[in-house]
């Protein structure tokens, strides 16, 4: 009879992969991850923050810099009740971008929708590209 070479499954003692974070005022600042996708009139920018409200998401636009913070209320456990594993982190969002002084400030817009944060950031008139007509002669 051969030995059972069913291989083992076991949890990792450490996880591989880790989410980039920083230690201000005594909590964690989480890095999100950020999609950003150019199209011809615009940018658009579309990040992760899982519990960020609406109300607690400061976004400003200044001299070629986007600053996106998002403040997460810490999680409220019941009386009692123990964690014997927790896996996700709770903390704030914070993240800098340099995107250039060719933004047209006045219609940023954003939206946030079930922890999915879009930033639409139109390009300054001067920028977008434009078709040249050739006169006949």
């Amino acid at each position: 009879m051969a030995a059972n070479t069913m291989p083992t499954c076991e949890a990792p003692k450490r996880a591989t992969e880790t989410v980039p974070t920083e230690r201000i005022r005594g909590g964690r600042t989480y890095l999100p991850a950020v999609d950003i996708v150019e199209r011809d009139d615009r940018l658009m920018l579309v990040a992760d923050m899982p519990g960020v409200r609406r109300d607690d998401l400061e976004i400003v636009y200044e001299r070629g810099q986007l600053s996106i913070l998002g403040k997460v209320d810490p999680r409220q456990t019941a009386d009692g009740i123990e964690c014997l594993r927790c896996e996700y982190g709770v903390g704030d969002f914070a993240r800098v971008f340099q995107i250039g002084e060719g933004i047209d400030a006045s219609k940023i817009e954003a939206e946030l929708r079930e922890g999915v944060l879009t930033v639409h950031l139109p390009k300054a008139r001067e920028l977008m590209p434009r078709r040249i007509a050739v006169k006949p002669q």
